[in-house]
């Protein structure tokens, strides 16, 4: 049967979460964040066990409360100057079998007022794994087009992150696909408003969605020397 997952109440306790971040106020409306924000989201979550392993075998959706797939509300403020507790949006990584070995590209669904999206790749690469990444597009720029330049690609789905003003140092600048080595991030995804978010379109239009990403995560997958 078609199932919902979050409601309007989702997005009010998001929205208050943003105006009262303090570890008090979370504290008196915890129940709220279970009910409408983290039980709903585990349960999306476990519904895209079954079509994510038919997209590969090599990647996980893991329902677990804490460990799996689901990110902390929590913020880790001991490096940042933003020293607020709480982040007002909700995400989830659903990641390859072997990421704790390798840097590997996950699929990704975000809840949040205003800037609810799903989508996939790699956020912030280290150094190492950047370098493979350029090293394989320019090498392999036919297998990059036709991951990146499809119709349902091109129509869905926008490249997300930073890009260097200048070539990256030891690649052709008259590479034909020097736009994309100068991508500092490789990560792509599509918008969605707060009315599929509450409807039963949600679990379709994510599978599809993963659809359309996925020869950019096998790329990728190719570029870390990883099964998918």
């Amino acid at each position: 049967m078609p199932q919902t997952y979050f409601t309007p109440a989702t997005f009010r306790f998001l929205r208050a979460l943003d105006k009262n971040n303090s570890r008090e106020w979370f504290a008196a409306h915890k129940d709220d964040y279970e009910r409408h924000v983290r039980e709903p989201f585990l349960q999306l979550i476990t519904d895209l066990q079954a079509p994510l392993a038919k997209i590969s075998p090599h990647y996980r959706a893991d329902p677990r409360k804490n460990g799996g797939s689901l990110f902390r509300i929590y913020r880790d403020t001991r490096f940042s100057n933003n020293k607020l507790p709480y982040k007002p949006w909700q995400g989830s990584r659903f990641f390859h079998e072997r990421r704790h070995e390798i840097p590997a590209p996950s699929f990704y669904v975000h809840i949040q007022p205003g800037d609810c999206f799903a989508g996939g790749g790699m956020w912030h690469p280290e150094p190492d794994a950047l370098k493979h990444i350029r090293s394989f597009i320019a090498d392999n720029p036919a297998a990059w087009k036709r991951a990146t330049q499809s119709k349902p690609f091109r129509e869905h789905l926008t490249f997300w992150g930073e890009s260097l003003s200048r070539p990256p140092r030891g690649f052709d600048p008259a590479h034909e696909l020097i736009e994309d080595l100068k991508r500092k991030d490789f990560a792509v995804g599509e918008n969605f408003d707060k009315a599929l978010a509450c409807s039963t379109e949600l679990l379709p239009w994510t599978v599809a969605t993963f659809k359309r990403v996925t020869p950019l995560i096998d790329y990728l997958c190719a570029a870390q020397e990883l099964e998918f």
